[in-house]
């Protein structure tokens, strides 16, 4: 599992962090004033450090630099302070990466995901849980063999083949056999609701398939 510190004084958001990345077997510790992860830092050892800026008692500028003097730690800073400048003077005390808040928490899994490939080569990428036969026309999920209609099993056929990129209601009801045309586009959100349920994911903070606003959905197989 990677160990990753996190130095954000926003407890609401570290902990939402937390528990998501946790789902992706990266194991948040916190720390919400800046000398209790420099603190944290000299005593334990991590994979990679997410820093905000905007902190008390010390800038993460300074973090930043510090850390960097005796490390070689990768470091994304995460923070709404997104000015070219405040950019420009992450990358030269050290920053690897820059997050403009907000974001979304899986563009931060991607981003350390990509990070620690990049140091690590011989990591294996991550697992996917699902497996497609579409010979059998059949999905499994960690081994289980998902019960989907023919509707549902079509629509995530097609969205696993477009992993990660936005697919409009409209898209789905063209090119899904499956599906009348004739159906309104709110049939779909119906659906959409029926195979998250099936597939385990949480319609408050769902994890594979995302809305996207004003557009659709997204699969994302990880």
């Amino acid at each position: 599992m990677i160990k990753v510190l996190m130095i954000e004084d926003d407890v609401e958001l570290a902990e939402l962090l937390k528990s998501r990345l946790y789902k992706d077997h990266i194991d948040v510790t916190i720390a919400l004033t800046p000398l209790e992860g420099l603190s944290l830092f000299q005593t334990q050892t991590f994979d990679l450090l997410i820093l905000d800026l905007s902190l008390p008692q010390m800038d993460g500028m300074e973090i930043c630099r510090l850390i960097r003097q005796e490390s070689t730690i990768p470091i994304i800073i995460s923070s709404a302070r997104s000015d070219i400048r405040d950019k420009m003077m992450g990358f030269s005390r050290g920053a690897d990466d820059f997050l403009p808040k907000p974001y979304d928490p899986q563009e931060l899994i991607f981003r350390i995901d990509a990070i620690m490939r990049r140091l690590h080569p011989t990591l294996p990428k991550s697992i996917s849980p699902f497996e497609l036969d579409e010979e059998r026309r059949e999905i499994s999920r960690h081994g289980t063999l998902l019960k989907l209609t023919p509707a549902e099993y079509d629509i995530v056929n097609y969205m696993m083949k477009k992993e990660r990129y936005a697919i409009s209601r409209e898209e789905l009801l063209m090119n899904i056999g499956s599906i009348k045309y004739e159906s309104s586009l709110k049939s779909i959100d119906v659906i959409m609701g029926r195979i998250r349920q099936k597939i385990g994911d949480d319609p408050k903070n769902p994890r594979y398939i995302l809305s996207v606003r004003g557009i659709g959905y997204k699969f994302v197989n990880q």
